[in-house]
């Protein structure tokens, strides 16, 4: 999410996923919250940081890099999807908003929708053949065709739009908030939702999501951590440190780590981020 634009002071990260400690950037971490405000999510303070929990460390995977592809850095990523040796990819900002069909050792687009000026594009995934794609502060989604790229229809929700996978049941959104939403896929109503936490404290900022072997893989907003989430608890079970493949990308303010897909053919995942030049293969190890 482009969401808002800061010039970060400094950047400690905390637990495994914290974007800063510094006293004018925002929250993610908060013990038991009562309410979740989902339209004010990206203007709170952080009360006090919170240091990485010497427990969690012990559950960062480890991983080595495979490949390294080509990647359009006029591509504001907010949603990336692999089927069938292809990646389908969803790019943000208002004007510049696309649903794509990728050529992943080239770069290509070999396929193009572009959405109308007013939407912000958000988190894509598949789902019985269909492409469903989200809107950041429209509150409108919508449902392609995943050969055509032909909008078949539209649909709603009542929070913003930022990430969205499934579990072969549900679709499964999130909206920058500690917030997981599960919706019928048929009726686009909420059937349940979880909170992102790790000992009791919720976790903020979720944003792009794949639900890769019972896990939920998300990326967190503003970091370079990837968080692996139980999706029955909503439990942070692990994370991904992906530093040094952001250390790889210009220093940009809105070039943050945005973009999961898995193969399952390999079990390795594709990761890239809003702007980047690179798309990385990556497995891991543990």
């Amino acid at each position: 999410m482009k969401k808002i634009k800061i010039i970060l002071s400094c950047f400690c990260l905390s637990l495994i996923l914290s974007a800063a400690q510094c006293s004018n950037t925002e929250e993610i971490v908060t013990p038991n919250p009562q309410t979740t405000n989902t339209e004010n999510t990206n203007t709170e303070t952080m009360d006090q940081p919170v240091e990485t929990p010497s427990e969690i460390v012990n559950k960062q995977s480890d991983y080595e890099i495979i490949n390294t592809y080509p990647h359009d850095n006029q591509a504001f990523t907010q949603g990336l999807i692999y089927h069938n040796s292809f990646l389908y990819e969803g790019t943000g900002l208002n004007g510049e908003s696309s649903l794509r069909k990728v050529n992943i050792e080239t770069g290509e687009v070999l396929q193009k929708y572009e959405l109308p000026e007013e939407y912000f594009g958000e988190g894509i995934t598949i789902f019985n053949n269909k492409i469903i794609q989200l809107t950041w502060q429209s509150k409108k989604g919508f449902i392609y065709d995943l050969e055509t790229f032909e909008k078949l229809g539209e649909f709603s929700y009542n929070t913003e739009g930022w990430g969205i996978t499934h579990d072969t049941q549900y679709l499964i959104m999130s909206d920058g908030s500690d917030i997981l939403y599960f919706l019928d896929p048929e009726t686009f109503t909420e059937v349940k939702r979880i909170q992102v936490n790790y000992n009791n404290r919720s976790i903020k900022r979720i944003n792009e999501l794949e639900y890769i072997n019972g896990e939920i893989f998300a990326n967190v907003w503003l970091t370079d951590k990837i968080i692996k989430i139980n999706p029955e608890t909503g439990e942070v079970n692990g994370f991904l440190d992906l530093q040094k493949l952001t250390e790889n990308e210009p220093d940009l303010r809105d070039n943050v780590l945005n973009g999961i897909a898995y193969n399952p053919e390999t079990n390795h995942l594709f990761i890239t981020g809003k702007l980047w030049s690179n798309l990385y293969e990556i497995k891991l190890n543990n």
